[in-house]
């Protein structure tokens, strides 16, 4: 992203890839269009609170499958 300006550090570097496709995916399936330019400071905060918020949920899914012994998270 062109401003990418998070104080948030991956442990993981390689997730960077993964969560920004996630993103996309979230924001496609809510209707919500994300700015090319990769400047979010135009976006509705409720749209991006939505997405942050979805992301949060799938990636809570996700664990607790991995938790439960299941490998398939979609």
């Amino acid at each position: 992203m062109a401003n990418d300006r998070s104080s948030n550090q991956l442990v993981v570097q390689q997730a960077k890839a993964a969560l920004d496709q996630l993103k996309f995916e979230v924001a496609q399936e809510l209707g919500i269009q994300i700015p090319q330019d990769g400047y979010y400071g135009n976006m509705v905060t409720r749209d991006t609170g939505r997405i942050g918020g979805n992301i949060t949920r799938r990636l809570v899914l996700i664990a607790e499958q991995q938790l439960a012994g299941q490998s398939n998270w979609r």
